[in-house]
């Protein structure tokens, strides 16, 4: 896959921007307060499915340009890859805790890189060596840094091990069918594409609710719906739901037209990098010794990473 320079800056820039605002999932912990996290989980895939129903009810046109069956794929990526991969990520950490939890997924952008360069080869094993490295210890630091977070509710190793690996594996596979199935979409639908990701995960939020009310999770029932009581969680499910569902994942999916997945996947680390820093400024602290070695590793790879394509890319155009 050649794709010329303006196209990787163009990827780039939406991918970092993706993933800092995918890292205020993390956020989540300290916004909720008396609710638990699955309150807020559950209203702001609602208000982000709201957000996406109207989008793919004002943009028809675009909505033809797509078969019935992409439409269909869309909107069962959405329920899967950011629904899904949501609840398993908050049921990790409530019954695994957040160590577990984030030594899972900090694999995530090292498989997906691996992954993608078996299917498509993009640059030689060799120079994904190092950057790779650099992601592989700066999540290790990160991971390390996260026994520091607070943990919730009754620990079990094995629940928070099925979730944490569920969460991995939701996010490996919409990861590599959303990008194969966003480069056979027209360029103007990936808006469209986009508003039926949200549709199907406020779908698939309305379908959880009497699951977690039948386990005890769904708290706003009984503390209450009020705005004084609960004004706080729904500003912030707004916030999130905007930024970190709806234009975050149209930010991924226009990346994900002009990079090559083994980049894209590397790029994803930066989601801890944030994460790190927004944690830290939730705390009220400055980042540790540790977290801060973490996230100067992070951001290294990545910066290799986005050298090593620039590199192939301009080998192959030479």
């Amino acid at each position: 896959m050649v794709t010329d320079r303006s196209n990787i800056i163009a990827g780039v820039t939406l991918a970092v921007f993706a993933t800092l605002a995918w890292a205020l999932n993390f956020i989540a912990p300290y916004v909720t307060g008396a609710y638990s996290i699955y309150d807020l989980t559950v209203l702001r895939f609602l208000i982000a499915g709201a957000i996406g129903a109207v989008g793919v009810t004002l943009c028809r046109a675009q909505r033809r340009s797509l078969r019935r069956s992409q439409q269909a794929i869309a909107a069962a990526l959405g329920a899967t890859g950011y629904l899904g991969y949501s609840s398993c990520i908050a049921a990790g950490v409530i019954y695994g805790g957040p160590v577990l939890t984030a030594a899972f997924v900090g694999f995530v952008p090292v498989l997906l890189a691996l992954f993608a360069n078996a299917k498509e080869k993009t640059v030689r094993w060799r120079r994904l060596a190092l950057p790779l490295s650099f992601m592989l210890i700066g999540l290790l630091f990160s991971t390390i840094s996260s026994m520091n977070l607070p943990k919730t509710g009754a620990t079990s190793w094995q629940a928070g091990f099925f979730f944490s690996a569920l969460a991995v594996t939701l996010w490996l596979g919409f990861s590599l069918l959303n990008q194969s199935a966003v480069r056979k979409i027209p360029p103007a639908a990936t808006g469209i594409w986009t508003g039926l990701m949200m549709v199907g995960a406020g779908m698939g939020a309305l379908c959880l609710i009497p699951v977690i009310q039948t386990l005890g999770l769904f708290k706003l029932p009984s503390i209450g719906f009020s705005v004084p009581l609960a004004g706080h969680l729904y500003a912030w499910g707004l916030v999130i739901a905007l930024m970190s569902s709806v234009i975050g994942a149209w930010a991924w999916n226009a990346a994900t037209r002009r990079l090559p997945m083994v980049l894209s996947g590397q790029l994803i680390s930066l989601e801890s990098f944030f994460a790190g820093v927004l944690s830290s400024l939730f705390n009220g602290r400055l980042p540790t010794s540790v977290e801060t070695s973490g996230l100067i590793a992070v951001l290294i790879g990545a910066g290799m990473a986005v050298h090593s394509i620039f590199n192939a890319n301009d080998v192959r155009a030479s």
